[in-house]
């Protein structure tokens, strides 16, 4: 208690010199198919089922930098004294090390141990090897082992765009023909059509929902806000070389389909694209297709997604940033006409919109919604990613703030902060994470939590425990499993019906903000 209070009064302070940690400083006025393809998935049936055998010395599949803390977990009936770390090539033990913190876990009925081996620094491929125990999987310690996964991870949306044929040279075995490039009817109302190509698919069928974009999307934005360093211009994208970040690029992509929903006279958001019928991909025919009704909810998503592009972009072409915070203020003030009342979800929504509006335009009638939702206690700690987007945006404008309001939201950021680092210490694998949790969404939540606490305050314990959950998700768990798909030695995406992380739609963003803070701090 007495270090979260000492750390709280050093929040306070920080807030009180300026209540805007993160340094933007810019705001824009608002002026008066047919193939198969590879697609992500947003909600498969996930069982991450136990593997027939797993080893008990447990390891980040995909590796370690040379100067990292490096702990494997030891369990089993009986544990050694010692372990040998081996090279891959050579066999040879480069590394000895001892157990330490044995214990017997009740509810695995098996003793557990921790061998910490990060005085091995040297690059390479090796494994760890123990009497009793056998063998870990392998991994690799070196400076760039996360960059081709990062930048795997910014692809998959790429992979997934909907209206354009992608090329073997860019996708390779992702490659599809142009799909989805007619129009499509309003399913309410069948005189109503609207050219709806482009975007990304977010299923197998290749549909398409407002609100789950803009929230993908939002995680992108705040990862490159926080972590500008981490985003370059070379994913080998067709925009590659333009001198734009390749994820502004990408983001723009949607930004393109999001406008082509939004009916411009009167400001109306058509809330997706769905596909109807029993096919199971984005072969579908036009009659499956419909345009779905708009929606308060799914126009202050809209608001807020393209607010927060426009405000980012604006460095690289403001007349188009422009343009697209104008129909950012028409979806808000359409969604304000709503008067069939306002729910949770509603309000998250609300708050965050009008936080990115009156960050990017100063609209001091958004403030009023920003002041009314930061005061309810009951919205401002649920942990939930929009209300984690508009608190963070809230916090780092250059507009005119109550320096009461970025109080509490540092308030409850440093409860949230600390209850997941203790839970992650309480963890045998030092991560806050259960086998409750919907196929980890709440593990990488939690990440995000801790990542911006710590990006606003430096923390050793904070960045030291986003570490370990990186590890738990590339296979220090109870599994054994890498769930980040295709990297790792038994990761998630080597059998046909197993699909990890980085092919969800929502999961994969949050992948990218996770891997994003690695990557800006190795690139200095």
């Amino acid at each position: 208690m007495r270090k979260q209070m000492m750390v709280i009064a050093l929040a306070c302070a920080v807030l009180l010199a300026g209540c805007q940690q993160i340094p933007l400083d810019k705001y824009i006025p608002i002026p008066s198919g047919d193939d198969n393809f590879v697609s992500m998935e947003e909600t498969p049936d996930l069982s991450y089922e136990v593997p027939a055998s797993t080893p008990g010395i447990l390891i980040n599949q995909l590796g370690y930098m040379p100067e990292s803390k490096k702990v494997a977990v030891f369990q089993g009936d009986e544990l050694p004294d010692v372990f040998y770390v081996i090279d891959m090539e050579s066999k040879e033990t480069v590394y000895t090390g001892f157990l330490e913190e044995q214990g017997y876990n009740q509810e695995l009925e098996e003793y557990n141990s921790y061998g910490d081996f990060s005085g091995l620094q040297t690059p390479g491929n090796y494994y760890i090897e123990a009497p009793v125990l056998g063998r870990s999987y392998s991994f690799s310690i070196g400076e760039d082992i996360y960059r081709d996964v990062f930048k795997e991870a910014c692809r998959q949306y790429y992979y997934n765009r909907c209206g354009i044929t992608l090329t073997t040279e860019y996708a390779g075995e992702n490659a599809h023909n142009a799909c989805h490039i007619g129009k499509v009817m309003l399913k309410e109302d069948t005189s109503v059509s609207v050219d709806v190509s482009g975007g990304w698919h977010q299923d197998e069928k290749g549909q398409k929902d407002v609100i789950t974009a803009a929230q993908a999307m939002s995680v992108m934005l705040l990862s490159y806000e926080l972590y500008e360093k981490a985003f370059t211009d070379d994913y080998e994208i067709p925009e590659s070389g333009n001198g734009i970040p390749d994820i502004l690029d990408e983001v723009k992509y949607e930004v393109e389909w999001m406008l082509k929903m939004q009916d411009k006279q009167t400001g109306e958001v058509y809330s997706g694209v769905s596909v109807y019928g029993s096919n199971n991909d984005a072969s579908g025919k036009s009659s499956d297709i419909y345009l779905e009704p708009s929606s308060a909810e799914a126009e202050r998503a809209f608001a807020m997604a393209l607010a927060k592009f426009s405000y980012l972009y604006q460095n690289f072409d403001t007349e188009y940033a422009t343009y697209c915070l104008q129909a950012a203020d028409r979806a808000w003030k359409h969604a304000e006409l709503d008067l069939s009342g306002e729910s949770d979800e509603t309000n998250k929504w609300k708050f965050a919109a009008a936080a990115e509006l009156y960050r990017a335009a100063g609209q001091r009638s958004c403030h009023k919604y920003i002041e009314e939702f930061i005061n309810s206690e009951e919205n401002l700690y649920e942990q939930d990613e929009i209300v984690l987007m508009g608190c963070v945006t809230y916090i780092s404008t250059k507009q005119k703030v109550e320096l009461a309001l970025c109080d509490q939201i540092m308030k409850m950021l440093m409860q949230q902060a600390e209850r997941i680092s203790e839970d992650a210490n309480d963890n045998l694998y030092l991560a806050a994470a259960n086998k409750e949790q919907d196929n980890n969404r709440q593990l990488l939540l939690n990440i995000m939590y801790l990542m911006v606490v710590n990006h606003i305050i430096a923390n050793y314990e904070y960045g030291t425990a986003i570490e370990n959950h990186l590890h738990y998700l590339f296979g220090r768990n109870d599994i054994a499993v890498s769930y980040v798909d295709g990297f790792g030695e038994n990761s998630y995406g080597n059998g046909e019906e197993n699909i990890g992380i980085m092919k969800q739609f929502d999961t994969d963003s949050k992948l990218i903000f996770m891997l994003s803070e690695v990557i800006d701090r190795s690139a200095g």
